[in-house]
C-alpha cells in the first residue's frame, strides 16, 4: 500500500528534536522557526513534558469518557488558572478543527439556526462545518458547500450587522490572528463592536484560537488583547505540544445537555497529561514574559532589512511581507541556511512560529541568515 499523496513534501526527514532545533537523518541540523505549524509551544521534547508523558504511558494511556478521568479535572482547572478563563467549561477533543466543528455545531444547537458569518481569508479546519467556514474553494467539496456561510471582509463591521439582522445566523467565527489566511487580524475597535452586536442579536461568537493561543501572541489568547469576551474559545495547536487534542471552551452561560457533544479520544489520559505539562511549563518558565521580550527583539533587529516591507501579527506569530513571492526564499532557509520557516495564502508573506521558549540567540542566527540570502 501506498500514501494518498496529498502532501507536497521538503527533502527533509527529521529523526529528533530538542528545544528549537532537528536534525535530519543525515545528522544535519536545523533552526526551527516554524514548529510544525505553530504546534510546538515548549519546545522539543522537553525533559518535564517527556518525563510526564513517559510515567502516565506506564500507568495507563487510554480508556474512554465512559469513565472517571482525574486528568481532565485537573487540565480544566489548570487552564482557566493559566488562561484566565475560570467562566468558562471546558469541552475536549483531538484537534482544531473538531474544536471548531463542536462550537458551530453547539452554537447551532444552543440558536435553533444554521447559517455562520466568517471571514474573508480564513482557516477553521478541514472537516464538514469548520471547512465550510473557511474561506478557500479548493478544499470545500460540494458536499461542504451545502453548509450556509457568509463570508465578510474583516473590520467591516456594517456588513456583519447588515448580516445578524437577517435572524438566521448562528454564529459568527473569526480567527484571533489569522494564520493560514496571512497574520490579519481584527482592529480593537472591531472586536468590541462584534461583541456587542452578537450579544444584541442572541448570536454566539466564536474565537479561534487554534494557532493565536496558548501564549503565541503575548496574551494566553489573542482576544485578551482587546478586553472582549466570547461565547465559545476554541484552541489546539500549542495545546499538547504535538501531541493531538484540542479544547472547546464554552461560556458557562450556556449549559450542557448528555449527549450534545462526544468523542472517543478527546480527552484521554495521555492528551491531557500533555496538555497539563504544557501549562504547567508556560507557567514555571515564564514563557508569555519571554514571548514578548523575544518579539520586542525581533522587531528592533527586522528594522535593519529594508526588503521586509512590513511586519504582520504579534508575540510569536509574525508574518514578514515581501514585494517578491518567498517560496524560493523558504527553501533557501531550509537547504542553505537550514532554518524552517512558514508560507500562508499570501504568497508575500514569510511565517514565524517558533517555539515560545526561543531566546534572542536564536532570533539573531534567523536575522543573519535572512540578510544574507537576501544579499545575493
Amino acid at each position: 500500500m501506498d500514501l494518498f499523496n496529498v502532501y507536497p513534501l521538503y527533502d527533509v526527514t527529521p529523526v529528533k528534536a530538542k528545544g528549537a532545533y532537528v536534525w535530519d537523518k543525515n545528522n544535519t541540523k536545523y533552526l526551527d522557526l516554524y514548529g510544525g505549524h505553530g504546534v510546538i509551544s515548549i519546545g522539543h521534547t522537553h525533559p518535564e513534558y517527556v518525563a510526564t508523558l513517559t510515567e502516565q504511558l506506564i500507568k495507563m494511556g487510554f480508556y474512554s469518557n465512559s469513565i472517571q478521568n482525574p486528568l481532565q479535572q485537573e487540565l480544566a482547572r489548570k487552564l482557566g488558572a493559566v488562561s484566565g478563563c475560570e467562566n468558562y467549561n471546558l469541552f475536549l477533543c483531538n484537534s482544531g478543527a473538531e474544536a471548531n466543528e463542536n462550537a458551530l455545531k453547539l452554537a447551532s444547537f444552543k440558536t435553533g439556526k444554521s447559517r455562520i458569518v466568517a471571514f474573508k481569508n480564513s482557516f477553521h479546519g478541514r472537516t464538514s462545518a469548520a471547512v465550510a467556514a473557511t474561506d478557500n474553494k479548493k478544499i470545500n467539496a460540494p458536499l461542504n458547500k451545502q453548509q450556509k456561510t457568509t463570508f465578510l471582509p474583516l473590520n467591516a463591521i456594517g456588513l456583519v450587522r447588515q448580516e445578524l439582522q437577517e435572524g438566521d445566523v448562528a454564529a459568527v467565527i473569526v480567527e484571533g490572528i489569522q494564520g493560514v489566511g496571512g497574520l490579519d487580524e481584527g482592529t480593537t475597535e472591531f472586536f468590541k463592536a462584534l461583541q456587542e452586536v452578537c450579544n444584541k442579536k442572541e448570536v454566539l461568537l466564536i474565537l479561534d484560537e487554534i494557532q493565536s493561543g496558548y501564549g503565541r501572541s503575548g496574551q494566553f489568547f489573542a482576544f485578551q488583547h482587546h478586553n472582549i469576551q466570547p461565547d465559545i474559545i476554541t484552541t489546539a495547536k500549542g495545546m499538547g505540544n504535538g501531541f493531538p487534542i484540542g479544547g472547546t471552551l464554552i461560556h458557562k452561560k450556556h449549559k450542557a445537555k448528555f449527549g450534545m457533544l462526544g468523542t472517543t479520544f478527546g480527552g484521554n489520559h495521555l492528551a491531557c497529561t500533555a496538555a497539563i505539562s504544557v501549562l504547567d511549563v508556560i507557567k514555571k518558565e515564564q514563557l508569555l514574559a519571554n514571548v514578548n521580550e523575544v518579539n520586542r527583539y525581533f522587531l528592533e533587529e527586522i528594522k535593519s532589512i529594508s526588503k521586509v516591507k512590513k511586519v504582520k501579527g504579534k508575540g510569536l506569530m509574525l508574518g514578514l511581507e515581501f514585494d517578491f513571492e518567498v517560496g524560493e526564499l523558504r527553501k533557501k532557509l531550509i537547504f542553505d541556511k537550514h532554518i524552517f520557516t512558514g508560507g500562508s495564502n499570501n504568497k508575500n508573506l514569510l511565517r514565524i512560529l517558533p517555539p515560545l521558549n526561543i531566546n534572542k540567540e536564536h532570533i539573531a542566527i534567523f536575522i543573519k541568515a535572512l540578510k544574507s540570502l537576501l544579499d545575493e
